[in-house]
């Protein structure tokens, strides 16, 4: 028997922790812009709006 148990093995496709960091930071940086270029108006700034859906209805 092992003497330590290691129940789950790290994953090969998760970002590093400084990847994920620049990651969050240029999301940041993303809203902080809209916001500055949205003030004043009552509308959040579209990088926080989903996407527009295709109206395939004709």
């Amino acid at each position: 028997m092992a003497d330590k148990f290691d129940p789950a093995s790290t994953d090969k496709h998760a970002d590093t922790p400084k990847e994920r960091a620049a990651a969050d930071k240029k999301a940041d940086d993303e809203l902080k812009k809209g916001l500055k270029d949205s003030f004043p108006a009552s509308d959040p700034p579209s990088n926080t709006q989903p996407a527009k859906s295709v109206d395939n209805a004709k």
